[in-house]
């Protein structure tokens, strides 16, 4: 039973809906790997076993009568800042700690109702403020692949417990690359989609100001298929949300279609350099697309210089302010937040004509972005400068050249403050065996083309 806990979450689905396992020995499978690692990894802090249990054997006696559903049976998490009714809602800060959600936010819904089995949720820094995960509450999540290093963050204990097998998917939250780095440090595939693509409503902190443009709510999963599977399950319009796109139902492309779109790939930009190995992952991705009958050509991404400088502006220092501004005077974040937003020094400075004027060039960034896409419709990167990097590491020698953090995730960082889908395909591994992934993203709304474009890469590779 326990090699059940190495299937994605569709061939899971399928499994339990054909009748060949139980949903209750899909679960049983999960917990088991759980109750070995867990406690290592410390990705799951709120692990409800007997919940998923009976959980799982209603969805057993329901089969008896009933037309199984997509994810019947599969046991997924959900990073702790997404609301799951009855689970732990702390979003890894002592300020909400033993709060717990009421209610469903509305992907959580979604999986559900496609008989998806939540777990659990999984550890965060505190505010999901890093690209580490660790906090005051629940301490460090450790990566299944050398626990000495970080599976990433803020979502990281979404990929470790994906990664490791004890769940067969998750779901987190990106504002600066917070899936698509945990899932380019753990070999699995990571979705942030265009704002308002997939409902946001339920996610703590609440998606207003600069998040509206920054933040997305998207899947980790083990294959593309069922990247794809969890974003068509999830992107449905939802009323507690503001931003979401209005009544409409994406289709799956017909599989293929996105190879009429022209691919434009650099692993080289805004004067930041990559490993040798994350080199030949994009040129290896590249190659694998153009033999798949994509036309794919390098480029230089002219007029976009300054697109990691807004992101900062937005996130290092807007979010710092309202961060601030809602906790008590007296309460000291996590260390690792201050890591990852500006200095007192930098925010006092930022002025009004300056922040007014960084969100003026933002929408001009993202018109020029627009003008690149109308060649190339989509674009391949890299994820990150580096792989996996070693627990509270913050700054690294790269060709030569010192990247230091958060600067080092800046090809993530740029398709937030652009507003446009991006997603995370495993390619290879370094010499000391840490996983590599590419990036590919889309226009704005354009996300079910990424998907078939990540599936292309996937089969290309010879993925599954």
């Amino acid at each position: 039973m326990p090699e059940l806990a190495g299937l994605g979450a569709g061939e899971l689905g399928t499994l339990v809906g054909a009748g060949e396992i139980t949903a209750r020995e899909s679960v049983e499978a999960h917990l088991e790997r759980a109750s070995e690692l867990n406690g290592a990894l410390n990705a799951i802090t709120d692990l409800q076993g007997d919940r998923a249990r009976e959980l799982a054997s209603e969805a057993d006696r329901r089969l008896r009568t009933q037309v199984p559903r997509a994810l019947e049976g599969v046991p997924v998490t959900v990073k702790s800042s997404i609301a799951a009714r009855g689970f732990k809602h702390e979003c890894g800060s002592e300020l909400r700690l033993g709060e717990a959600a009421t209610q469903d936010a509305a992907v959580v819904r979604s999986l559900r109702q496609a008989g998806a089995i939540v777990i659990g949720t999984t550890n965060v820094p505190e505010f999901l403020m890093a690209y580490e995960t660790d906090n005051a509450i629940y301490g460090r999540t450790n990566s299944p692949f050398d626990r000495s290093v970080t599976p990433g963050g803020s979502s990281g204990g979404c990929s470790a417990a994906v990664a490791s097998g004890m769940s067969a998917a998750s779901f987190g939250s990106d504002g600066g690359g917070s899936v698509r780095v945990p899932a380019h440090f753990c070999g699995l595939y990571g979705f942030k989609p265009s704002p308002g693509f997939i409902p946001r409503s339920g996610h703590w902190p609440g998606v207003a100001g600069p998040s509206v443009m920054l933040a997305g709510v998207g899947p980790l999963a083990r294959t593309a298929a069922d990247l794809a599977m969890l974003v068509h399950i999830t992107a449905r319009p939802d009323q507690g949300e503001i931003t979401s796109l209005p009544v409409w139902e994406p289709a799956m492309p017909t599989a293929g279609e996105s190879r009429e779109m022209r691919v434009g790939w650099f692993d080289h930009a805004w004067d930041t350099p990559v490993t040798r190995e994350t080199r030949q992952a994009v040129r290896l991705a590249a190659r694998s697309l153009a033999e798949r009958g994509f036309r794919v050509e390098r480029v230089d991404l002219k007029g976009l210089e300054r697109t990691p400088e807004i992101w900062w502006l937005m996130f290092g220092v807007c979010l710092k302010t309202l961060i601030q501004s809602s906790i008590p005077a007296d309460y000291r974040l996590h260390r690792l937040a201050h890591d990852a937003m500006a200095s007192d020094a930098e925010e006092a400075q930022t002025s009004y004509e300056e922040l007014l004027q960084g969100w003026v060039v933002r929408d001009m960034l993202r018109m020029k972005l627009a003008e690149h896409m109308r060649r190339h419709q989509l674009l391949l990167c890299p994820v990150a400068s580096i792989p996996a990097f070693r627990h509270g590491e913050r700054r690294w020698n790269v060709d030569g050249q010192v990247v230091e953090y958060p600067g080092a995730f800046v090809y993530s960082q740029v398709f937030n403050v652009l507003g446009v889908p991006a997603a995370t395909v495993p390619v290879t591994r370094t010499d000391g065996g840490l996983p590599i992934g590419v990036q590919l993203a889309g226009p704005p709304f354009q996300d079910m083309l990424v998907m078939d474009a990540v599936r292309e890469l996937a089969a290309a590779l010879g993925q599954p």
